[in-house]
């Protein structure tokens, strides 16, 4: 494509960088990318992604604004309590830049509606807090074949990891099913607002890299970091032949955990 003056220097340090160039931005205006979940992890991740230049952002969530969301949740502000977080979300990105495709869906994924929600999107990123909705997202994109970026904040902690269906180790590779019984939640335990926007921020760093080919995405590996110590540790995995998921006699069908 031939990009206009003002987005050449919009885009300007990116297109600086090392391999990258306007290649790199061309593909980033061609992406189409579904963030589902616009809270803690999905604030960073939907600035830096609109910031960056991608081209079509979906937007999936079907919570409103809560003051104690805040804290942490940096797309929303005081004036946006008990609206619907991805008409919050879709007014800042829009401000932010104008030079994108922005979709919102207000309805909550369940294993009816996910595939159709993914059709129109090459790369997913998972940003819930929901176990249940990671296992579905999970199982959804590895039968639509999507790439998807998954990452989780908890109290000091955050883990990220990025799976190529059929190809890296999936979610179910390393956890086969959801925990049972009472898990620990951010209203359960906390959660610090920058380990959301850490980890949000690298989701994000991650998406980039994928789409324009730009450095080695976490297949096959799990960064995990408490902050308290800032220890960071890229944990090896492998894909589990075996998986009920993505394995040779994986799903073929959703459901709803």
């Amino acid at each position: 494509m031939i990009f206009s003056t003002e987005q050449l220097e919009r885009y300007n340090r990116n297109i600086l960088l090392s391999g990258f160039g306007e290649e790199g931005q061309e593909k980033l205006h061609n992406a189409k990318v579904l963030v589902i979940g616009a809270g803690g992890l999905g604030s960073p991740v939907l600035y830096y992604l609109a910031a960056a230049g991608v081209g079509t952002l979906g937007i999936c969530d079907g919570d409103v604004v809560d003051l104690s969301n805040l804290q942490r949740q940096i797309i929303h502000t005081t004036n946006d309590l008990d609206k619907l977080k991805v008409i919050s979300a879709k007014e800042k990105l829009s401000a932010l830049n104008p030079d994108l495709k922005i979709f919102t869906y207000k309805d909550r994924i369940n294993s009816k509606n996910i595939l159709e929600l993914l059709s129109d999107y090459d790369y997913v990123i998972e940003a819930t807090d929901i176990f249940s909705s990671k296992f579905l997202i999970n199982d959804a994109c590895v039968l639509a074949n999507k790439t998807l970026i998954r990452g989780s904040a908890l109290h000091f902690c955050g883990q990220l990891m990025s799976i190529k269906p059929k190809e890296s180790a999936c979610y179910a590779c390393l956890f086969d099913t959801p925990p049972t019984g009472e898990v620990p939640t951010g209203a359960s335990v906390g959660i610090l607002g920058a380990v959301a926007g850490l980890f949000g921020t690298l989701q994000a760093n991650e998406a980039i890299k994928i789409i324009t080919g730009v450095g080695t995405p976490l297949y096959n590996q799990i960064l995990t970091c408490d902050v308290r110590e800032m220890d960071f540790r890229k944990i090896a995995i492998k894909r589990n032949e075996n998986c009920r998921v993505c394995g040779q006699k994986g799903i073929t069908s959703l459901k709803d955990y």
